[in-house]
């Protein structure tokens, strides 16, 4: 099953209530009279998401109306609207969370809009667009629901009484980051999406970076569950927006970048999956300017393994591969997955391996110093943890460093390194 759009799709807010009774006014429907002094207006509630080094929060919504223009805008205070919020998993229909958010600030955008700035941030509860199955090891894509009370009046200008937004509707979430991938499928059905550069260096074609999202962001489709919705790859983690950001883009000199969606998860079928991603590679570089020896892979955890396997099957296809905290498989080839030390050793794409040491879900010695001591020329950039602007995550997220252009050799960044090398 293929979604074209996020799951989170107009939901409404039943405030009017809430905002008549806290007001002092008595409490009102839609279509009953306004009470003398005051100006009622609908208002649209626009949550706006950000997928932060933790994965995707909303972290403002934006309240619009067309008689806001009447009011006067000092009468804004970050007091002025109550925000509380019901996260329902789509899959279970259990709520995944309900609970107030802290409104940190209100101001007025450009357009005449009131933006809430909510708090949010690594240890923040309440702002989380995801909840992860642990049963299943997949992340799914809330459905949330915002419900905006006025606690304290606007003023009109020139002294026209008080404005009261007495009802609210929610629309789709926002994350423009996240919304700059196209959705796409390929023939054969595989999900993906594709970032599009707006330009590129003098004309020439552009370079294709494809990212190999982690296991919980596969799909989940079994005898109880049918989902597949081309979401989760570019919202649990920055791997793939970190190439889409305007300072990877001047680096590259423009580039596109594909986020491919595994039915599943990589690691339990590498044999099938490997000519379903060449297939999606295929069709991106058919139908757009692409430089084919400037393809670059890219994967953490499930998708490292899924980088090396690639390499390994297609060989003359990538210029670089760089596997975060990846997974090689037992050594006796027991697992679901394997990369085998003959294929370590007979790997000639350039090579670039992240993880971090502290990793408990991926050992480090035991996948990423293995695989790097028999690739034969390979990089390696072993972290002691995981911290990034003073916060410090699971020692399996060493995508975060990539994501940031962190991991350096000889001066050059990894970002630069993959730009400057060609197949």
């Amino acid at each position: 099953m293929s979604t074209p759009i996020s799951r989170r799709t107009v939901l409404v807010s039943g405030a009017a209530v809430g905002a008549s009774a806290l007001l002092g006014a008595p409490a009102a429907a839609a279509s009953a009279p306004v009470a003398a002094g005051r100006e009622r207006a609908d208002a649209l509630v626009t949550p706006v998401a950000e997928v932060l080094d933790g994965g995707e929060q909303v972290t403002s919504l934006v309240v619009s109306a067309h008689r806001l223009g009447r009011v006067e805008r000092s009468s804004l205070t970050a007091s002025t609207f109550a925000v509380h919020v019901t996260a329902t998993n789509p899959l279970t229909g259990l709520v995944a969370y309900e609970q107030d958010r802290v409104v940190t600030a209100a101001r007025w955008t450009r357009r005449g809009e009131i933006l809430l700035e909510l708090e949010h941030g690594w240890g923040v509860d309440g702002g989380s667009t995801l909840q992860y199955l642990g049963a299943y090891g997949r992340n799914v894509v809330l459905d949330l629901d915002h419900a905006v009370t006025q606690v304290e009046p606007l003023r009109a200008r020139g002294g026209g009484g008080a404005v009261v937004l007495d009802s609210f509707r929610q629309g789709r979430v926002s994350d423009p980051e996240v919304d700059a991938f196209g959705y796409h499928a390929t023939t054969s059905g595989l999900n993906y999406r594709l970032f599009s550069p707006s330009r590129r260096r003098g004309g020439d074609r552009a370079a294709l970076v494809v990212w190999l999202h982690g296991g919980g962001e596969g799909g989940l489709i079994n005898d109880r569950y049918d989902y597949y919705d081309n979401e989760t790859q570019l919202r649990a983690n920055r791997g793939a927006l970190g190439f889409a950001t305007p300072e990877a883009q001047e680096i590259f000199g423009g580039a596109y970048v594909l986020a491919p969606q595994a039915t599943s998860a990589w690691m339990q079928d590498g044999d099938g999956f490997a000519p379903l991603v060449l297939e999606a590679i295929e069709e991106v570089a058919a139908a757009h300017r692409i430089d084919p020896s400037r393809v670059h892979v890219v994967g953490c955890s499930n998708g490292g393994y899924m980088s090396l396997k690639m390499v390994a099957e297609y060989a003359d296809v990538f210029a670089t591969s760089a596997p975060i905290c990846c997974g090689i498989g037992p050594r006796d080839g027991s697992g679901t997955y394997f990369i085998s030390d003959a294929e370590l050793a007979a790997t000639t794409t350039p090579t670039w391996l992240v993880a971090s040491a502290d990793d408990t879900t991926l050992n480090a010695q035991a996948n990423t110093v293995y695989a790097h001591e028999r690739i034969d020329g390979s990089i390696m950039s072993l972290y002691e943890n995981v911290t990034w602007d003073g916060n410090t995550y699971p020692g399996h997220w060493s995508w975060i460093y990539v994501a940031r252009n962190d991991p350096r050799h000889d001066g050059t960044s990894i970002w630069e390194w993959m730009a400057s090398t060609r197949r």
